[in-house]
């Protein structure tokens, strides 16, 4: 496995596994195969509604607790500083765990700068080890490192090769937070499995669409946490040590980029509607 180092000193895997859109019902038995599969990251959120069957895959795996890096997020109703420290410890008991690897901010909506002065108090007490944000353009980012102690280690976005975000990383870059995508397949958009210029690229290297995508992630230094279901691709997706691509390969990946997203639009009053109206039961 590779790791990034994140602005604090942290080591996170690369490469983990996301539980998004997995139900409560499949996620103990994908996380504990995830777990078998070597994967040692494993994402989850509280609007995720599976935090307590992570838990219990977690608890039956006897791995070490330091072997294991461990992601969760922050919802929009649960914004605020009083809020924000109830629901990380509504998380952290569905978890079953004494400390989170790393604690995310959701989505840019609510308040989220009462949520990230509670933050910073999560990490000043080593209840999580880092704490970071998703889903912020530079604009939002910019102003949460100018008017706050802590620069947020990672900001995971929406982040696969139709929709690069290789401005957004670059500026991440020189604040020093580090790049996490989500839905690293584009959730199976644009025909990413089966994209001629991903095929010929595996072909020529002996792998898939798939592991080329996150081998072009993993060489840009973009952390990534595909999901899926299936042992075997859970085997395929962290198969991805033993090649390198080109400067040809990568520049013809490049040229896939679109430069707009596949699934939302965080700038949409649409969009900070239907998020504000979702709200999580304890």
């Amino acid at each position: 496995m590779q790791y990034i180092t994140l602005n604090n000193g942290v080591s996170m895997p690369i490469l983990g596994f996301g539980v998004f859109q997995v139900s409560e019902a499949e996620t103990e038995a994908a996380v504990s195969a995830a777990l078998e599969a070597g994967y040692r990251s494993i994402d989850t959120a509280a609007a995720y509604q599976n935090e307590a069957a992570v838990g219990r895959a977690l608890a039956a795996s006897g791995i070490p607790r330091d072997e294991l890096f461990i992601t969760t997020k922050l919802w929009v109703s649960d914004a605020g500083e009083t809020r924000a420290r109830a629901a990380f410890e509504r998380s952290l008991g569905k978890l079953g765990l004494d400390y989170l690897d790393l604690y995310l901010i959701h989505q840019p909506f609510g308040d989220y700068y009462g949520s990230w002065r509670a933050m910073e108090k999560l990490n000043a007490e080593g209840l999580s080890r880092a704490i970071g944000v998703s889903n912020l353009f530079g604009d939002r980012l910019a102003d949460l490192i100018a008017h706050n102690e802590i620069v947020p280690a990672v900001n995971q976005v929406e982040t696969h090769p139709f929709n690069a975000r290789t401005a957004d990383q670059a500026y991440m870059a020189s604040k020093g937070v580090a790049i996490e995508s989500w839905g690293p397949f584009a959730e199976g958009q644009h025909g990413i499995f089966t994209h001629p210029t991903l095929t010929q690229i595996g072909e020529r290297h002996g792998k898939s669409a798939a592991q080329v995508v996150l081998r072009w992630l993993i060489q840009r230094d973009v952390i990534a946490i595909p999901k899926s279901v299936r042992p075997e691709r859970m085997a395929e997706n962290i198969d991805v040590f033993d090649f390198e691509l080109d400067h040809s390969d990568m520049a013809a990946i490049a040229a896939l980029d679109t430069g707009t997203s596949s699934f939302v639009d965080h700038h949409s009053p649409q969009t900070a509607e239907r998020f504000a109206s979702w709200k999580l039961e304890g």
